[in-house]
């Protein structure tokens, strides 16, 4: 008899991220690049990585909640 198998639980793929934000700063702008890693499983959305990093960026910085996206730049991890 065959063996009851099911297929392996599908990994997250590290993906790299970096943005660029401009921010009313004074009387004029700041402009802020950073840039990380966020872990992505089968089915995530390239809007949902989004909002999840520029909600983590406003909770540590509040002040960047009304900053412009200038760029933004999300890829696999991986060479």
């Amino acid at each position: 008899m065959p063996e009851n198998t099911t297929p392996a639980a599908a990994q997250p793929v590290l993906h790299s991220w970096l943005i660029t934000l401009q921010f009313r700063i004074g009387g004029g702008f700041g402009v802020l690049t950073t840039e990380g890693t966020i872990p992505l499983g089968p089915g995530a959305s390239r809007t949902g990585a989004y909002r999840n990093i520029r909600a983590e960026l406003t909770r540590q910085n509040p002040d960047l909640e009304q900053a412009n996206v200038l760029f933004f730049s999300l890829d696999p991890d991986r060479l």
